[in-house]
């Protein structure tokens, strides 16, 4: 295992996942660029969102995702979330058919059901892949697929930067981070019988140096994976 901590070069005091979110949500809509993740997803040829009747939206957050997938055609999306404020946040978007409070490894959403299993911005703050895996694993129906966007480690690596907010009295926090490099991932969804279907990486370019022009020593790292599992 590679430790994040090896590479931290800011060194905020840091919080756990639960605590950290529940104090970024009032400003979380307005840091978190698209170009993170839902532009990565619009990019993906495998998944035919419009085709899918059910998604299941794991570590849903304030409702982006489920948001965006409703408004690509998808006919319904369940959530679940550790954080209950950015559940709040979820309901009042108003994407989502369901929203519970829970653990991602044990969501209590039904077996078998979903055509779809997603999670975006998440894995970063998981110590371990294999349970996220083997849950969605078991939420989604025959043939159906898991599609996880998160951080690119290379980035991480390379930035040294751990998922961090700037709280409302000007405090800069970091919410525990954990680094899993890309065959990490492919090990641990491997091993819960996925197979591989898509893959891809986007860089840092000029539409990020655009909206943070300090990162313009990171242009062409990678910044962004996603993978594409089916059942």
């Amino acid at each position: 295992m590679v430790e994040f901590a090896n590479f931290d070069t800011r060194h905020y005091p840091t919080v756990d996942v639960r605590t950290g979110y529940g104090q970024w949500v009032t400003s979380y809509e307005d840091t978190v660029e698209d170009l993170m993740d839902l532009a990565v997803l619009e990019s993906l040829s495998a998944p035919r969102w419009a085709q899918v009747e059910q998604a299941a939206d794991l570590g849903c957050g304030t409702g982006r995702t489920g948001a965006w997938l409703r408004a690509r055609g998808v006919d319904a999306v369940d959530g679940v979330d550790l954080t209950p404020e950015m559940l709040d946040r979820a309901r009042t978007r108003g994407a989502h058919r369901v929203l519970l409070e829970g653990d991602l490894a044990k969501t209590g959403l039904p077996e078998g059901q979903y055509g779809l299993v997603i999670s975006s911005l998440v894995d970063e703050h998981l110590p371990e892949l294999a349970p996220l895996y083997r849950e969605a694993y078991r939420l989604a129906s025959p043939g159906g697929l898991c599609v996880l966007v998160g951080l690119h480690p290379q980035f991480i690596m390379s930035a040294g930067m751990p998922t961090h907010f700037t709280t409302a009295e000007g405090t800069d926090l970091a919410i525990d981070t954990h680094l899993h490099l890309v065959s990490d991932h492919l090990t641990a969804a491997l091993g819960e019988g996925w197979q591989l279907t898509e893959m891809r990486e986007a860089v840092v370019d000029e539409r990020w140096t655009a909206l943070k022009p300090k990162w313009a020593k990171h242009l062409g790292v990678p910044v962004s994976a996603a993978y594409v599992f089916r059942k």
